[in-house]
Formats: structure tokens, C-alpha cells, sequence
């Protein structure tokens, strides 16, 4: 296929790109030196249109191809924000920035949508339109919620949208392409348990908060266990727990948990949501205790790809590879590209990152072998569903 050839040529330039973000990393709406690298660069190919600072500090860019008359537009999107961890990789070009990493890759999707415009900007071998979207804030910010609020589809008239994300343990540039749901809708909360402070060498002349909050991590447990049909999924998860002192003899007044909650299914939501509260609720009270459900604003919904599109985005993968999308499962992490699914059909692959450390994990690092072949993936997908003649 003749588009890796060309990527291939410039796969060190992509490797340097891909390098420096990683060096420099910035959380959800403070990408502004990722911005302005992408803006100079997406500038520097002759794209017909840079966009900067929309939704924030995104970047959007359109390149129309030799024709036009299909009428069609395709939006290609990428992430650029990092993740607040400090790095424990030892690389050469680690991050320079105190407790900021990009532990899930997004450095390598900036990079590979980079130089799929560079390659579709010299070529402009289809028939329609592709506007390049760098988000910014997906890691929990509402990034492409934003974007959608301040007009992405209706200004730059998108038709369909189309995302990539690595995946350890999958092949090194193999990917996965899954109609269907993909990935898990996700929430947060807080429950707050209140009780009665006092000494803990005298606990009959308090109310527990520590005891009751633990009863209700565990009793949380049969919410999925016992309260959602076995044939679908969901996962409910404490991921950590404060009280109001530090010191080793007082029981608290207050004791807040907090956690996430993943599924799939819009009814399970329900189910889930009413049994959370009446599980915190009456096993606080078992130990006298009040306890406070709160779900927080900013969740996203399942991840979920057209059919159509994704034999689209499979026609693009095996062109690219030469061999058929591994199969996979639907997968329990979340992504606010679903935001965009809900506005236009579309479709999210995985490409494989192979043996490498976990996305979130102070040891991950991106994979820079498989650049060329994520960047060719974008610019097969304009060759293939925009076909010139």
C-alpha cells in the first residue's frame, strides 16, 4: 500500500514530534504548547484552514482533497492532553514536568494524526473534505463535549467522525475494529458518611463513620453481584477513601468515599443508580450512621460505532496491514469520543501498542513503531471512504 512507503519516509520526523509532547506534557485545557507545536505544523503542510482555541485550547484544520464533489466530510480526531502522574519510565526523553505524564498515548495520537494531514495536505488524493480535530481534555475534562457545544459539526459541516486509540497487549500495529458498543459509558461519585466523632478508646460514645463506610464498600459489591442481569455488564468501583483526621485515636465525624461506576446499558444505569443509594443508605444506618450519594456532572456515555462505519474503518485497517482486525470484547474504560459518536455515526479502533506497560501507568510509554502505520490508517480512511472518480 503506497501510503506506508510515504509515511516511512518521514517516520523519524514523526518519532521527534511524538518525543517532544512527551517531554512536554500539559493537562486538560493547559495544552496551549501542544496547540500552538500543532497549529505551526498543521500551517507549515498548507492545510486550507487552521483553527485555534476552539473549544479552549483545541486546534481544528481542513484539507479538501482534488474533488469535492462527493459533498462529503470526514472528522479525524486525536487527543493531546496528559495525565497527572509522575513518570517512572527512566527514558531519555521523559517528562520534564513534575508530576505530569502522558501515560496513555495521547503524544502518539497527536503525532499520527500530524502526519496523516501532512501526507493528505501534499496529496489530497480523495473526493470531499477532512477536518483534522486535536481535542483537548479527554482525560475527564469534556473536551469534545465543548467542541460539540461551540459548533464542531455545524461549522465545519462533518458528516462522520473517526478516532484511534493504542491498546497494550494487541500487536504492535494490528488493529481492532469493533461494530458496536466498544467502550463503557463512565460516572463518578462521592458517598459521604456521617456519624459522631469522639475517642477511639471509647467508640460506644460514637457513631462510627469508619465502620459504616467500610460496610458500604463491601455491600456495594452486590449491586452488580445480585441486582444486574448476569448477561450484561457493569462494574462498580470504591477507588478511595478520607475522613476528617489524621491521627490514629480519633473516629471520624465525616468519612467520604469516592469511586466509578462503568456500563453499557442506559436501564442498567437505572438499576444501578437506584440500589447504590438504597445500599449506602441503609447500611450506614445499620451502624447509626447517615450516608450521601452524589453522582458528579461530566459523565460520558457508552462509546459506540456505527456498523457501516466500522466495515469502513476495517476496509482502511486491512489495506493498511494486510491482514484482518483482531477480534476483541467490548472493554470497560471510557472515552468522551463517544460524545462525538452521539452527534454523527462514526467509529473508534484500537491499534495495538504491543507488550507494553498499561494505559495510566508511570512505566507506559507509546510505542514509536507503530506511527507510520496510524498515520497511514487516517489517510487510507480518506483514500477509501472518499474515493477520487
Amino acid at each position: 500500500m503506497p501510503v506506508q512507503n510515504r509515511f516511512a519516509e518521514f517516520a523519524d520526523e514523526l518519532t521527534e514530534w511524538r518525543r517532544d509532547f512527551h517531554t512536554h506534557p500539559e493537562l486538560r485545557f493547559e495544552e496551549h504548547r501542544t496547540a500552538a507545536l500543532v497549529a505551526e505544523r498543521l500551517e507549515a503542510f498548507g492545510c486550507d484552514e487552521v483553527v485555534t482555541g476552539f473549544g479552549k485550547t483545541g486546534v481544528v484544520a481542513v484539507i479538501k482533497g482534488r474533488e469535492t464533489g462527493s459533498g462529503r466530510t470526514l472528522g479525524f480526531r486525536a487527543d493531546m492532553d496528559a495525565l497527572p502522574i509522575t513518570e517512572a519510565t527512566g527514558l531519555a526523553y521523559a517528562s520534564e514536568t513534575a508530576g505530569k505524564m502522558h501515560a496513555c498515548g495521547h503524544d502518539g495520537h497527536t503525532t499520527m494524526l500530524l502526519g496523516a494531514a501532512k501526507y493528505l495536505a501534499e496529496t489530497r488524493n480523495f473526493d470531499g473534505t477532512i477536518v483534522l480535530i486535536f481535542q483537548p481534555a479527554e482525560e475527564g475534562g469534556g473536551g469534545a463535549n465543548l467542541m460539540l457545544k461551540e459548533g464542531l459539526v455545524e461549522r465545519f459541516g462533518i458528516d462522520e467522525f473517526y478516532g484511534m486509540h493504542n491498546w497494550p497487549g494487541i500487536e504492535a500495529g494490528q488493529f481492532a475494529v469493533l461494530e458496536g458498543p466498544l467502550m463503557s459509558a463512565a460516572a463518578s461519585f462521592t458517598i459521604t458518611v456521617k456519624g459522631k466523632g469522639g475517642h477511639g478508646a471509647m467508640p460506644h460514645m460514637s457513631v462510627d463513620t469508619a465502620l459504616a463506610a467500610s460496610n458500604i464498600v463491601m455491600a456495594m459489591q452486590s449491586v452488580v453481584a445480585r441486582n444486574v442481569n448476569p448477561l450484561k455488564s457493569a462494574v462498580i468501583s470504591i477507588c478511595g477513601m478520607r475522613s476528617d483526621t489524621d491521627t490514629f485515636n480519633v473516629i471520624p465525624d465525616t468519612v467520604v468515599l469516592k469511586g466509578t461506576l462503568r456500563y453499557f446499558d442506559k436501564e442498567v444505569r437505572k438499576v444501578i443508580g437506584e440500589r447504590m443509594k438504597a445500599v449506602a443508605t441503609h447500611a450506614a444506618a445499620a451502624y447509626g450512621a447517615e450516608a450521601v450519594l452524589r453522582h458528579h456532572s461530566g459523565a460520558v456515555g457508552p462509546t459506540v460505532n456505527d456498523a457501516q462505519a466500522a466495515g469502513h474503518a476495517a476496509v482502511a485497517a486491512r489495506a493498511v496491514t494486510g491482514q484482518e482486525p483482531v477480534e476483541i470484547d467490548p472493554v470497560m474504560p471510557a472515552e468522551d469520543f463517544s460524545e462525538m459518536l452521539e452527534a454523527k455515526p462514526g467509529c473508534y479502533v484500537f491499534i495495538g501498542n504491543g507488550p507494553s506497560a498499561d494505559l495510566h501507568n508511570p512505566h507506559y510509554n507509546f510505542n514509536d513503531e507503530i506511527l507510520p502505520v496510524g498515520a497511514s490508517w487516517f489517510a487510507t480512511m480518506a483514500e477509501t471512504r472518499m474515493p477520487l472518480g
